[in-house]
């Protein structure tokens, strides 16, 4: 049986995981009496965490928001999580690198010493964001979608700013940057937004009424805007022989389809927005190609290969 300790970060961990809990249910987690759960409930309201007790056929137990932060109760992978996350904080692109550097010390301070050497083990780095974006913009967009507010902002840089008026719905980092997804009441369509790029006005404006994404899910929707097409796939797509073993290109063939012909050659599969940009990356795995399908992915190749002979044949 775990010491009392241990058994009270798996009971908070579990409480925090979702919001009712019943009482045998806990008991069977912890391998422990139900008994012995409420003990360890008790103990944790000394501790100042609000455990309230759920009335029903099977009874039970929900972790409460406090009006005071009790103290910080760990266990080992959760703590790793944290250290992880601080120090990577600044791949996110919003500009909290100080604030994470030393939100990881505060709470380093307060762990045990084999917590603490354990969490010193982890050295992860992030580079900074090209554009970071500072923290109260970030809060300003996030309350107009929780408010549904229409948000008016200036985005592009003066004085070619361009005024916009958008029904904010999705805030999505990728990539190091943030991306605001809305519906544009200017343009009467889905638009996204760069964050970095934008200035909040003052005012707002009226509220509104939730619009359903395309797709629904706004991950895909930006892969698909970002790739052209309005499914998520590329809207050109080919495939070609290289005269290269599979494991040679595998490594750098990204979300491209990969398939062995034989020892010595592969077929790949992939896609672009558009023929010359398929056929130009295809020719980065500086091998002799073959069979190239379909015919537009072949013209492709023979336009590259005029345009290069022409830079070819102006240098003197």
């Amino acid at each position: 049986m775990a010491d009392t300790t241990s058994r009270m970060l798996q009971l908070l961990s579990l409480l925090q995981a979702r919001r009712d809990w019943p009482g045998e249910q806990l008991a069977s987690r912890l391998e422990v009496s139900v008994r012995t759960v409420r003990r360890d409930v008790d103990r944790l309201r000394e501790l100042g965490y609000r455990v309230q007790a759920v009335k029903g056929p099977d009874g039970g137990y929900r972790l409460e928001a406090g009006s005071e932060l009790p103290p910080l109760l760990f266990d080992d992978d959760q703590a790793v999580a944290v250290a992880i996350a601080l120090q990577t904080a600044t791949a996110s692109g919003a500009d909290i690198g100080e604030a994470a550097e030393r939100a990881l010390a505060t709470v380093r301070q307060v762990m045990p010493p084999a917590l603490r050497h354990r969490v010193d083990g982890v050295a992860a780095s992030a580079p900074p964001a090209a554009e970071p974006v500072a923290t109260g913009l970030l809060l300003d967009v996030s309350a107009a979608i929780r408010a549904r507010e229409v948000l008016r902002f200036d985005y592009g840089p003066p004085p070619d700013e361009d005024p916009r008026r958008l029904e904010a719905h999705h805030l999505v980092a990728r990539g190091g940057r943030w991306f605001l997804i809305g519906w544009d009441l200017d343009r009467d369509d889905w638009r996204v937004f760069r964050v970095d790029r934008m200035r909040p006005r003052s005012a707002r404006g009226g509220r509104f009424t939730p619009r359903e994404l395309p797709g629904g899910d706004p991950h895909s929707w930006l892969t698909s805007r970002f790739r052209g097409s309005t499914d998520g796939d590329w809207p050109c797509r080919g495939s070609v022989v290289l005269a290269l073993p599979v494991d040679q290109i595998t490594p750098f063939a990204g979300d491209a389809v990969v398939e062995a012909v034989d020892a010595r050659s592969t077929r790949l599969t992939a896609g672009s927005w558009s023929w010359g940009a398929l056929a130009a990356s295809l020719l980065r795995f500086e091998a002799d190609i073959t069979a190239p399908e379909p015919a537009e992915l072949a013209a492709a190749f023979g336009e590259l290969s005029a345009r290069a002979g022409s830079a070819s044949a102006s240098v003197t």
